[in-house]
This record gives C-alpha cells, sequence and structure tokens, in this order.
C-alpha cells in the first residue's frame, strides 16, 4: 500500500462539518440493519445495499455527464476498496447485529481509528504513531463507552462469534481506509470512487448472495425492511461514500476513522433534537471526553 503523494493537512471546519453528516448518516445505518436482519438474511442485504447505491451513484455521473470511471488500475483498486470497505465489513458487522445490541456493536466499531493508526504507521509514510494519537484515541474509546454506559460492556462475552465479527470489521476498515488514500495519488474524484468501490462490491456478492441465499426463494419481507435497504443504499452508502472519499483524499486514513467515535454522540444529540430525549452528565461527559480525543488525534506536530 503506497502513499498518496498528495500532503495531507489537519482538518479544517468544512472537514469536520462533513465528518459530522457522515457520523449521522452511518449512525443510521445500525437501525436500518435491526429492521432488515429481521427478514433478510446477511448477503441479501448487503448487496441490496450496495446495488442500490451503485446504480444511484451511476445515474448522477451519467446525468451529469462526469462520464463512467475508466482504466485497468483505477478498476483494481475499485475491487481491493469494495472487499475492504465493503464486502468484508458490512457482511461481518450485519453478522454481528443478529446476536448483539447496537450499542455494543458501536463501541466495537468505535476501535476502527486505533486499528487504523497501527495499520497506518506501517504501510504510510506521513500517517506514523505518536503518543498523543494514542492517548486521543483512548480518550475516544472511553468517552464512547461512558457515553453509551459502563453497564453496556457487561454484555461482552454474551455472543462471542457476533463480538469478533464486529471486531474483524474494524480491522478491516483500518485496512480500506489506508488502501483508499491511493486513489488522490491516480486523480480520481470522490464520485467516481464511491461509484467503482460499489459496483466492485456489487459484482462480488452477487454470486456469493445467489449461492449462501438463494433470495429468490425467500418469502417477501414486510415494507420496513426493504425501505430499510433502500435507505442503507441511498443514504448510507451512496452519500456517504461520496462525503468519506472526500475527507479521505484530503486529510487522511486516520481523520476518517475518527467518524466512528462520533457516530455515538450523533445519534444522542439526533435523539434529543429530533425525539425530545434528555441528554444525562453521563452522556455531556463521554462527549467531551470524545471531543478531547478527536482534537488531539488532529492536532498536527509542528
Amino acid at each position: 500500500m503506497t502513499p498518496s503523494s498528495s500532503p495531507l493537512r489537519a482538518m479544517r471546519l468544512t472537514e469536520w462539518g462533513l465528518l459530522l453528516v457522515l457520523s449521522l448518516l452511518w449512525g443510521a445505518s445500525y437501525l436500518f440493519m435491526k429492521l432488515a436482519v429481521v427478514a433478510l438474511p446477511t448477503f441479501t442485504i448487503v448487496l441490496g445495499r450496495v446495488s442500490i447505491a451503485c446504480l444511484a451513484l451511476g445515474a448522477v455521473l451519467v446525468v451529469t455527464g462526469a462520464g463512467l470511471p475508466r482504466g485497468r488500475a483505477a478498476w483494481l483498486a475499485f475491487f481491493g476498496m469494495g472487499v475492504l470497505n465493503n464486502v468484508i465489513p458490512q457482511s461481518l458487522i450485519v453478522f454481528g447485529t443478529h446476536s448483539i445490541s447496537a450499542g455494543l456493536a458501536s463501541i466495537l466499531n468505535a476501535t476502527t481509528p486505533l486499528f487504523t493508526i497501527l495499520v497506518a504507521h506501517v504501510v504510510t509514510s506521513d500517517e506514523k504513531l505518536t503518543p498523543g494519537k494514542l492517548v486521543g484515541i483512548g480518550l475516544g474509546i472511553i468517552g464512547v463507552v461512558v457515553l453509551i454506559g459502563p453497564g453496556i460492556l457487561a454484555d461482552i462475552g454474551g455472543s462471542l462469534p457476533g463480538e469478533i465479527a464486529c471486531l474483524f470489521a474494524a480491522l478491516s476498515y483500518a485496512f480500506a481506509n489506508s488502501f483508499g488514500r491511493r486513489f488522490a495519488r491516480l486523480g480520481i474524484k470522490p464520485l467516481h470512487i464511491a461509484f467503482g468501490q460499489v459496483t466492485a462490491s456489487t459484482v462480488i456478492l452477487l454470486p456469493i448472495t445467489a449461492i449462501t441465499d438463494e433470495p429468490w426463494s425467500l418469502p417477501m419481507p414486510p415494507m420496513s425492511a426493504l425501505l430499510s435497504v433502500i435507505a442503507l443504499g441511498l443514504f448510507c452508502t451512496a452519500l456517504a461514500y461520496v462525503i468519506f472519499f472526500r475527507i479521505l483524499n484530503r486529510s487522511g486514513a486516520l481523520s476518517i476513522a475518527l467518524v466512528t467515535l462520533m457516530i455515538p454522540p450523533s445519534a444522542v444529540a439526533l435523539g434529543a433534537g429530533v425525539l425530545g430525549e434528555a441528554i444525562s452528565a453521563q452522556n455531556l461527559a463521554g462527549m467531551m471526553l470524545i471531543g478531547v480525543g478527536l482534537l488531539a488525534v488532529n492536532r498536527k506536530p509542528k
């Protein structure tokens, strides 16, 4: 994995705003997955998600006249990114949500920045491990635990396969975050990258889903499950990945990985703003720890 030749910069207000939007989109994905898994098998959900995103992004490229991405190097990278960023982690997370709570899944997913630090230290030349980054990630993970409630940790070990699946998903995302930096070097725009990787993922998942799930033989799922898959495809994948690759190209692997720390506080804030749910002192303490951790990680050495 070679790093991008484009210099990275600390995230500015624009990137922080995009990261917040991304955290809301991916935070909502846990709800949609929970609604879908009651009626649909794992690979069918993931295939539905990436294929809908593929159609939506392809339509945008055609309508805007941007054209479809071309070139052997680009498509090889799309397939690599599709495996690391979609096929493996999304399948593992959907599998995990069958047996563990959304809260525990989000805590396990919040280890993504820690894995990203370690992977980026090995495979890049400009995102090396520093004590400040480790402290920042540590504070962020502790903040997530405090925010959701330390009692959720009592559930650890209740479903070991689901928990291990979510941890391996976080590791796969870490490799994807570093792998994806090559797109800036190739000069590929975020919209093309998003389309290319979900298209590659669709091609990979079609035979896997046909063999394992035989979706044509499944009973008609309820409307809630169908709408959840559509929402996963349009908002949590198509729109989210355009934002994802814009941040990745500008600020690097670790910066984009920070979104997993922002998902829980975004969910709490969304619940307060939309549903009128109360924010407790514990919630505020967790958000404060996460905020300090994010600032520590984003600080660039002089």
